[in-house]
């Protein structure tokens, strides 16, 4: 079993403190497409200083697109093994990148140990977040998936599709329609960007 570290990166003693903390074996870090000379040389120092003890890698990802950077997020947790002890530091980098490892967590909570927060501040102080998850009812996950794959023609067409009966579907599209997980377009139901993590 492998201690797994999943960290955002801008600046590089967050990352150090957190890597440091957790007793770090892999090391996974979220970094632009096009890093910038602070990130490039934060990313040097951490390969310096811990390159020889774990193993890093990096992952680029979007900046600002919060949909990409999740579903780059899962990819990474899906390919851990099963066993692995996976923790998720949000306290460098960009919040957007932070948000989407964040929505990641979300969506595969029962693959992650801790969700952490270092106050730049007081760099004695961990901030524990909640393990949060998208909790869908199997209907519902199988009308999310549809929609995010698929077309209908009519609220008809759907319920078959996902073979349900119109009832049960009015009651599932009502209650994620009301969670904001979809929402009606010209009599067409679209996942909203909710939707599309929680399809992840």
């Amino acid at each position: 079993m492998a201690k797994v570290l999943i960290a955002t990166i801008y600046s590089a003693d967050p990352v150090l403190l957190a890597a440091t903390r957790h007793g770090t074996d892999r090391l996974i870090l979220l970094i632009d497409n096009k890093p910038d000379k602070e990130q490039e040389k934060s990313l040097k120092l951490i390969k310096d200083s811990l390159g020889r003890v774990i193993d890093i890698k990096t992952v680029k990802t979007d900046v600002y697109d919060i949909i990409n950077i999740a579903s780059k997020c899962v990819e990474i947790i899906d390919l851990c093994p099963k066993d692995d002890s996976i923790s998720i530091n949000i306290t460098s980098g960009r919040k957007t990148k932070a948000i989407g490892l964040l929505f990641a967590a979300y969506t595969r909570c029962n693959r992650i140990d801790k969700i952490v927060y270092n106050p730049e501040e007081d760099k004695s102080k961990v901030v524990y977040l909640p393990k949060l998850s998208f909790r869908f009812t199997e209907s519902q996950k199988r009308i999310l998936e549809f929609l995010k794959e698929g077309s209908y023609e009519n609220l008809s067409d759907l319920a078959d599709k996902v073979e349900l009966s119109r009832a049960m579907l009015y009651r599932n599209i009502k209650e994620l329609e009301d969670s904001g997980f979809i929402e009606s377009n010209k009599g067409c139901f679209e996942l909203t960007d909710a939707g599309r993590i929680g399809a992840m």
